[in-house]
């Protein structure tokens, strides 16, 4: 069934459903939605203080974005909700350890938290880093098959040989660039 066939109040709970099983094939529980409405997401405070939110919540050393940027390397248009998403993510690293930005985060007993060291871009046309996806390819297909119903909206061809090519051929162009074998990379940004 095309997500287009979905009225919106059906398919944000099944996306959020697909995306907690994806989650939980590589062993993460703990999968938080900001419920910002999909399709018209925008750069601005609201989604800032959000994720800022989040990542005084959660308190990491490293956290992975989108690409932020307009385009997916010159040849394809990003999403607006991407390029929001990403950016205000990037802002928001820093947002989360300022004491004078979101206080009233701070009134709600999420602290600063000015320990994110990293922000990695997944999808940059400019990576800095790989990670050899070589280990974690069959749990990455076995994650992306979860969300389903989004891939058969995308695709005639059967949904596992679709996610394997698109994942394979994906890890070994990047591996081209970095060292020969299967890879994921990031734009990495130091704090």
């Amino acid at each position: 069934m095309s997500t287009t066939q979905l009225q919106p109040q059906k398919c944000g709970p099944l996306r959020e459903r697909e995306q907690r099983a994806s989650a939980a094939v590589v062993g993460v529980f703990e999968v938080e939605f900001l419920d910002h409405k999909d399709g018209v997401i925008e750069y601005g405070t609201a989604l800032r203080r959000d994720i800022a939110a989040a990542i005084r919540r959660h308190r990491p050393e490293l956290v992975i974005t989108l690409n932020h940027r307009d385009t997916w390397g010159q040849v394809a248009w990003n999403t607006p909700d991407h390029v929001a998403v990403g950016r205000a993510t990037l802002d928001a690293a820093g947002d989360a350890g300022n004491r004078w930005i979101f206080p009233e985060l701070a009134e709600q007993g999420l602290q600063p938290w000015d320990g994110v060291r990293w922000v990695a871009v997944a999808g940059s046309s400019t990576p800095t880093h790989a990670v050899d996806a070589t280990p974690g390819l069959e749990r990455a297909v076995a994650s992306l098959l979860e969300h389903r119903t989004y891939i058969e909206a995308l695709t005639n061809e059967d949904p596992e040989t679709y996610v394997r090519g698109f994942l394979t051929q994906h890890a070994e162009a990047t591996g081209e660039r970095f060292g020969g074998r299967p890879a994921v990379a990031f734009e990495l940004f130091g704090r």
